[in-house]
């Protein structure tokens, strides 16, 4: 495990006055050579700073990770850094026990993954029906017997450190008369005979996330027990590297779920709290967690990373009516925090993204959607897969047949009609368009001609940009131009 690298600027040597703990570093912001773009877990304040010190320990601190310790008043250049970081106070009586319980909690390099339904093996003794419902989730129905017995485990083992905290999060959908539970069991390293530690949780215990930690190295295995007569579908299971209550993927990162568990992921940085809010909607990534941190950091102003890790990469940021409202309450309500009327809000995102920024951006109708390689023909993504783009995409398949109900080309249209449909009936008359598209799309190559036509509205502006490619042959020329754009946008109508 990587050791978390504390900056502190105080007057005092911490090295003498507190026992280090082996995972955590000491940086005196005074003394040590700091390298320029080096970003610590931790920043620690117990004296005033100037102006300069303001930009340079902001370049250093991550949000949420800055703390000022209740020694000193605080001078309005301290506060206002403390207010851009949403930074806390740390008491001094409490600074040997945050080195020694809580700062492990602030690892900077999160990981977080999905198994896919592939890895499930069902328990010899079932004698039930199972039906394995593509990549989406598995499915059993019958008896489970009257106590709670394994009925599925996945095949992949988990490796665990010493003292690392991993959160678990299971998707099922079950009839009421099904109870289960989740086992975890850890392994001793080299063995699969000797069991360290056992973990049992209930429904009641998973209707949150469950956390456990490891006492020693080892592996983990897990399993689902089930009791009773019915249905019960074994959708997904999560595994992440645990913050504890400090946030999720990141420090500061926020958890949403709905009532049938599924999972909408934020993190917002308050910036320098100047329009505009930029927000970027996640790509496709197996990977679980946000993307395009230090891309949107580096532009300096308030912005808000959006993820979700249904399906295999994502789910296409489309969901039921519970799931969609979430959806725009959420980026509500950082409008409202930072006080900005929708036309100071851009919208983004590349590939997969594109889907979240322009579908939700009918809602919200924000000053700019900033788009690389957009995806609007959403059933088409699935037809492709057959004849322009074999096994290329096939999560594509599990996306259509769960979004529009079947496989057929009825479903691709359905499928194509519910972003279009929305799409039209919007009035875009004051928002930019900026988009870059590829001439030989293999997932979805219409529409950029489509968006052209279906805008409705008089006075929207559209900026095209084609490059010669299928969907991910020049992702670094659609980089740079998205990053181009942004910068553009931000200078000629904010003044930045």
């Amino acid at each position: 495990m990587d050791k978390i690298r504390i900056l502190v600027v105080s007057g005092r040597d911490w090295k003498t006055e507190y026992n280090i703990p082996q995972n955590v570093k000491l940086y005196s912001y005074d003394k040590d050579e700091i390298k320029k773009k080096e970003i610590f877990e931790l920043v620690i304040i117990e004296r005033n700073i100037d102006e300069n010190e303001f930009k340079d320990l902001k370049a250093h601190s991550y949000s949420y990770c800055l703390f000022l310790t209740d020694t000193f008043g605080a001078n309005d250049v301290t506060k206002e850094l403390m207010r851009q970081r949403m930074g806390n106070v740390l008491g001094n009586s409490n600074i040997q026990s945050f080195l020694d319980n809580d700062a492990k909690n602030y690892f900077s390099k999160p990981y977080g993954e999905k198994f896919k339904p592939s890895a499930i093996g069902i328990a010899q003794g079932f004698q039930g029906t199972v039906k394995w419902d593509g990549n989406y989730c598995v499915s059993l129905e019958g008896e489970y017997g009257d106590s709670l017995n394994q009925i599925v485990f996945w095949r992949n083992n988990i490796p665990i450190e010493k003292g690392q905290a991993i959160e678990f999060w299971l998707e099922y959908k079950k009839d009421p008369g099904v109870n289960i539970s989740l086992s975890i069991r850890q392994y001793v390293r080299g063995t699969m005979a000797d069991i360290s530690d056992y973990w049992e949780f209930n429904e009641e215990d998973m209707e949150n996330p469950v956390v456990i930690e490891g006492k020693d190295k080892g592996y983990l295995f897990i399993s689902v027990n089930a009791s009773g007569r019915g249905k019960l579908d074994i959708i997904a299971l999560h595994d992440r590297l645990s913050h504890h209550d400090v946030g999720k993927f990141m420090v500061g990162g926020e958890r949403y779920v709905t009532s049938n568990r599924e999972e909408i992921f934020c993190y917002f940085d308050p910036g320098d709290f100047k329009p505009p809010l930029t927000v970027y909607f996640s790509g496709y990534k197996t990977k679980e967690g946000f993307e395009g941190y230090y891309m949107m950091r580096k532009l300096g102003c308030p912005f808000l990373l959006i993820a979700e890790s249904r399906f295999e990469g994502g789910g296409l940021y489309l969901g039921n009516q519970e799931f969609e409202k979430l959806m725009v309450e959420i980026l509500e309500k950082k409008l409202a925090f930072l006080g900005f009327y929708n036309s100071q809000m851009i919208m983004s995102g590349i590939s997969m993204g594109t889907i979240g920024s322009m579908y939700y951006g009918c809602d919200l109708k924000p000053h700019a959607l900033i788009l690389g390689k957009p995806l609007g023909n959403l059933g088409d993504i699935a037809a492709n897969e057959r004849l322009n783009r074999p096994q290329g995409f096939p999560p594509s398949l599990d996306l259509l047949h769960k979004h529009a109900g079947g496989m057929d080309e009825a479903a691709v249209e359905r499928l194509n009609d519910r972003f279009w449909n929305k799409f039209r009936t919007t009035d875009f008359s004051h928002t930019k368009f900026v988009v870059a598209y590829m001439y030989e799309d293999d997932y979805d190559a219409k529409t950029y001609n489509k968006l052209l036509s279906e805008l409705n509205s008089s006075g929207v502006q559209v900026y095209g940009k084609g490059l010669h490619g299928r969907h991910n042959d020049n992702t670094s020329g659609i980089t740079t131009w998205f990053k181009g754009q942004y910068e553009r946008i931000l200078k000629e109508d904010f003044g930045r």
